[in-house]
């Protein structure tokens, strides 16, 4: 897949942020970790807009990280208005596939664009569960 073609209408779920003093790195421009809590903040949105009132270890369904791929592919300078799609691209009989993109406001190319495989977990069972149908049918794939 070619991540750095993805454009605006390959997300369903959006997000936007604003960059923080904190998040430069001595070069002055936003550090690859920042963008990592960008779209991890922006992904609690989406299981908000899935139904769910966030993530927490206390739910019987939640999610558990399981790998991301993470491509960068512009500087991004402070301060500046940050939009992050999300998109359930792939659903399984217990994990999905989440891309996710940060893009500048009112820009068309991503900045970076990441591939998240996220588990069906039970924090209170600790183990993983079956796939939700709120995630499942929210999937679109690619």
């Amino acid at each position: 897949m070619d991540w750095l073609s993805l454009r605006r209408p390959d997300f369903d779920f959006w997000t936007g942020m604003t960059t923080r003093w904190r998040d430069m790195d001595s070069l002055g421009h936003i550090n690859h970790a920042a963008y990592l809590t960008y779209m991890e903040s922006a992904r609690v949105d989406v299981y908000r807009k899935l139904g769910y009132s966030g993530i927490r270890k206390e739910q019987e369904e939640s999610t558990i990280l399981g790998s991301m791929e993470v491509n960068y592919y512009f500087q991004v300078k402070h301060p500046v208005e940050l939009e992050i799609g999300h998109r359930i691209c792939r659903a399984g009989s217990k994990s999905f596939d989440m891309l996710a993109a940060v893009f500048i406001k009112d820009k068309t190319e991503p900045v970076c664009t990441t591939l998240f495989k996220m588990v069906a977990y039970s924090y209170i069972k600790g183990k993983t569960i079956p796939l939700p149908d709120p995630i499942r049918n929210n999937c679109r794939p690619i």
